[in-house]
């Protein structure tokens, strides 16, 4: 089918919608997500979960956490291992969750104009989640952050140009700058090849979303090099529309290596970090996965939840300010078989974890994923393999 055809298909949607590469899968379930049915009018028509640690009395930061398209909350956070972290570090989360009557693909609507300009449709749906949760458990409303991949990590833009002052970070894992499409074929177009507009014109983008003038939440970036699907030259757009908006130079002040990634850092003139980017070299399109602090690992690795031996979910939660702090300890063998068996046959799931992965879209948007080398021994494999061989997974 050519792009053309594609083009011509989505435009008889229901409601336009991304492409973002992802396979369709059936529907993941964990226990110790809550769902809320009635927080607010809900212009966006999407569903709300949370999740919100026991034993911690004092105000809890919350993070945001958006899933790609073909996932849903449950499955995300299952192979991101948010609510791992959560409970770990004391921090609460809200994962809100799109529905195929919105987009056949479960793709959140980064792109549609009346999704994306604030108090309405899927941004005005979350932040009367963010709400909900600040009025219903001990939120600190100075510490509200959201990240998310793909689609997720696009909105997750979107949620920052929106509300910067209701978020005070963010993270976009293998997503696009705010504002750069506004209808499907922008937005195919954007994702083969980001336009090379100057850090000025895209920070201007995000200035014209409100009359906010600062201060800007901080930001970081995830991408990796090898990413058929989302040209990795949005990650650089999306750095130099936030340089623009702190009004940082595009070299970076700091440059090192993180478990053998490029790391880069800008910080304000207080010194503290406002804007990040990691380049995780020969990974395709997916969230990073591996250890954190202590070598904890976080996730269980499947489509587009990738064991490169770098966990970005624990990086990003330290970005936020959020790992000063330990509230649970949980050995990474019983995480990976409570995960693992809660997750079940997880969407778009693969038997095998990988290191790197190289992915070739096609035109319908599916893609095939190789596994590679992998660094060690890699736990959450061996049980996926042993929990498959004894008919708990498929």
């Amino acid at each position: 089918m050519s792009l053309k055809d594609h083009i011509d298909f989505l435009g008889q949607l229901r409601k336009m919608h991304s492409l973002n590469g992802l396979a369709w899968g059936e529907a993941a379930h964990d226990s110790r997500l809550a769902e809320t049915t009635a927080f607010g009018a809900n212009p966006g028509d999407l569903r709300m979960f949370s999740f919100v640690p026991e034993g911690i009395t004092q105000k809890l930061p919350l993070v945001v956490v958006l899933h790609g398209c073909t996932q849903n909350a449950a499955g995300y956070e299952i192979g991101a291992g948010w609510c791992t972290l959560a409970q770990r570090y004391g921090f609460a989360l809200l994962l809100p969750e799109q529905t195929r009557a919105n987009n056949p693909n479960t793709c959140f609507n980064w792109f549609a104009p009346d999704d994306i300009r604030r108090d309405s449709g899927e941004v005005g749906s979350i932040r009367q989640m963010v709400d909900h949760m600040a009025r219903s458990h001990h939120i600190d409303r100075a510490r509200i952050f959201v990240t998310g991949l793909s689609a997720g990590g696009a909105m997750a833009a979107a949620m920052l140009a929106t509300y910067p002052d209701v978020f005070a970070g963010g993270a976009v894992i293998a997503g696009l700058p705010y504002g750069v499409a506004l209808n499907v074929r922008q937005a195919l177009k954007e994702m083969r090849h980001a336009s090379a507009r100057t850090g000025h014109q895209l920070g201007d983008l995000v200035r014209g979303a409100t009359a906010h003038k600062g201060p800007w939440p901080k930001l970081a970036v995830w991408h990796g090099d090898a990413d058929r699907t989302v040209d990795p030259a949005n990650a650089d757009a999306l750095v130099r529309q936030w340089l623009d908006l702190h009004g940082l130079p595009e070299a970076p002040m700091s440059q090192n290596k993180i478990d053998g990634y490029p790391h880069r850092v800008w910080w304000n003139s207080s010194g503290e970090p406002v804007v990040e980017s990691y380049t995780i070299t020969g990974m395709a399109h997916g969230t990073p996965l591996g250890a954190g602090a202590g070598d904890e690992r976080y996730g269980v690795a499947g489509a587009y939840l990738l064991d490169v031996g770098i966990s970005s979910s624990y990086h990003i939660a330290q970005f936020f300010g959020l790992t000063g702090r330990v509230y649970q300890t949980r050995s990474p063998e019983k995480t990976a078989v409570a995960r693992a068996a809660t997750d079940g046959h997880r969407s778009g799931a693969t038997d095998t974890p990988h290191r790197k992965s190289q992915q070739r879209s096609n035109k319908a948007g599916a893609s095939d994923e190789a596994p590679d080398s992998k660094r060690g021994l890699d736990v959450g494999a061996v049980i996926t393999r042993a929990l498959t061989a004894a008919g708990l997974m498929k």
